[in-house]
């Protein structure tokens, strides 16, 4: 008879540091899938495994310390790209950051080659916009501390953000509307969100493009 007590503190001790995991991560307890997942689940109801989204799992003390160590911000990040995909943080999150939108975004958003989708964990709403494979550039990767994180660049996160508005933006006091502080957008931010406009080639981005001028 299996001792559930044994196997939920060796599960601990081997998670209890990784940002995240899944069942494949559970290989060294020696136990079948199955097992591991009823365990999981009890651990997930008693507050001891949060889950990020379905076969994702993080320990609640490597949350906890993440707090206690000033970095869990930046693990909300790393885990936005971790949970979808290939994915980079982009629209209202990274447009806020640059303070061009006024009003905190209630959603960690991001773009996404994969189906447009959503989850909802502890650390909050995660929302990604699925986009052309063309048009999925425009990012970087950010490291910070002991994570590599993909995040647009302003001017991407500028792109999107009107690109998946389009169709509602039909002139120039739309735009207006939206309350865009492009105070601190230069001529080179302007140049680098020309040259998505162009790659993407639409008339209406074109006309959206010059209604922000």
């Amino acid at each position: 008879m299996r001792n559930e007590e044994t196997t939920t503190k060796k599960l601990l001790n081997l998670v209890e540091n990784l940002p995240s995991f899944d069942a494949s991560d559970l290989a060294p307890i020696g136990e079948n899938r199955s097992y591991l997942n009823i365990v999981l689940s009890r651990q997930v109801r008693q507050g001891m495994m949060v889950r990020l989204r379905k076969n994702l799992y993080v320990a609640r003390k490597y949350l906890d310390t993440s707090e206690k160590k000033g970095y869990f911000s930046d693990y909300v990040e790393f885990t936005a790209n971790k949970l979808y995909p290939p994915s980079y943080l982009s629209l209202d999150y990274i447009l806020h950051e640059h303070n061009m939108l006024t009003e905190i975004p209630r959603n960690i958003t991001s773009v996404a080659l994969r189906k447009t989708d959503r989850f909802t964990n502890e650390l909050g709403n995660f929302i990604y916009h699925k986009i052309k494979e063309e048009l999925f550039l425009g990012f970087k990767v950010v490291k910070k501390g002991n994570f590599s994180i993909l995040k647009a660049t302003k001017s991407k996160a500028l792109f999107d953000f009107l690109y998946f508005r389009k169709r509602l933006l039909v002139d120039k006091e739309a735009v207006r509307e939206l309350r865009l502080n492009l105070n601190e957008f230069t001529k080179h931010d302007f140049k680098e969100l020309k040259g998505y406009v162009d790659l993407e080639g639409s008339k209406r981005m074109k006309e959206i493009l010059n209604w922000l001028k």
